[in-house]
């Protein structure tokens, strides 16, 4: 990698933290706008399985919470699972919250947590692609690619791709089954480099943070087009939980200087977490899909994003880079 940047990449930079300032700042508007909003009906869904990333801290804990009161069995994919008996004990109906070793820096512990889930839960209703990094320096992961774009976007697309034969058979005419990605209003500057994905020429943390979370928006869109082809009873969201007050901004110059700020003026994890809630059972959805999703209602999401030229080439270079074949993706594999 170049670590000697031109000029026109120093620029690029700072336009980026400008337009990411910006992103975070309508962000916040559109919360206080639609503070109203930001409400969700649980529903009784004893005999369904929900599977989420992450959620061993902030919103991902509060998504848990929900999907458990709605008296959900949830998996969890958590790097230590031993974390969760704890956080069971906290949590209404905890003994339904189960949890398998998931390292989304792997595809290898991708794919070994998916078997193990498939082996004991053949029909899932729910998938809550949840985890995700912030900002960092440049680093590949053991498979090649950067590790933002590997966390947030390709390690997800693999597992959707993995569990899909058991959404599909989850699926109900009426309640069908639901894909959710947690993406976030940072895609708005965002641009997918296809030419050098991994940004190894000159690396930019936040233009590479806003790639990852665009890719979220651009596969979920996707793939919702694919699923609705093949008629399966399976749809896909994307959501911005809002700007929300967790460890993802640890380390950032804006939590340094302004933490008084943030208690102040964001939402908290609880808050942040009902938009995907609501992506999960709100029954009107059920008559859309591909949406992207911000305070319980549709969202104002980039022009890059709706190019759907752009989301199929983006959807072949993640295949290639998961190892498949575009024309098998959601096909059952012999795991």
């Amino acid at each position: 990698m170049n670590r000697h940047k031109p000029l026109k990449h120093i620029l690029s930079e700072l336009r980026y933290t400008i337009d990411m300032q910006g992103a975070g700042v309508g962000g916040l508007i559109d919360d206080w706008v639609n503070v109203r909003r930001n409400k969700v009906v649980l529903p009784d869904a004893k005999t369904k399985i929900a599977v989420i990333t992450g959620g061993a801290r902030g919103i991902g804990t509060e998504v848990i919470r929900g999907l458990l009161k709605a008296n959900m069995t949830v998996i969890m994919g958590i790097r230590k699972p031993e974390l969760v008996e704890k956080l069971a004990e906290s949590m209404e109906n905890g003994n339904n919250l189960k949890a398998f070793e998931l390292d989304l820096q792997s595809l290898k512990s991708v794919k070994e947590f998916a078997e193990k889930v498939l082996k004991v839960y053949p029909e899932i209703h729910i998938l809550v692609n949840n985890a995700g990094i912030m900002f960092g320096d440049f680093k590949l992961t053991e498979d090649g690619i950067e590790t933002q774009l590997a966390v947030n976007h390709l390690s997800h697309f693999y597992l959707t791709h993995l569990l899909l034969p058991a959404l599909k058979s989850g699926g109900l005419i009426g309640e069908s089954s639901r894909i959710v990605n947690v993406t976030s209003c940072a895609h708005y500057p965002g641009k997918i480099f296809f030419e050098d994905i991994n940004m190894k020429n000159c690396y930019d943390t936040t233009a590479a943070y806003a790639q990852s979370k665009l890719a979220q928006l651009m596969s979920a869109r996707y793939i919702n087009g694919l699923l609705k082809e093949e008629g399966c009873l399976v749809k896909s969201y994307a959501v911005h939980p809002g700007i929300v007050n967790t460890d993802l901004f640890e380390g950032t110059l804006f939590k340094r200087v302004f933490p008084w700020a943030m208690k102040m003026f964001f939402k908290t994890p609880a808050k942040g977490a009902i938009s995907i809630l609501h992506a999960c059972f709100d029954k009107d959805l059920e008559k859309k899909s591909g949406l992207y999703i911000s305070n319980c209602t549709e969202g104002i999401s980039n022009k890059f994003s709706k190019n759907v030229e752009h989301q199929k080439k983006l959807f072949d270079i993640s295949c290639e880079l998961v190892g498949i074949n575009p024309s098998n993706y959601g096909k059952k594999e012999n795991l």
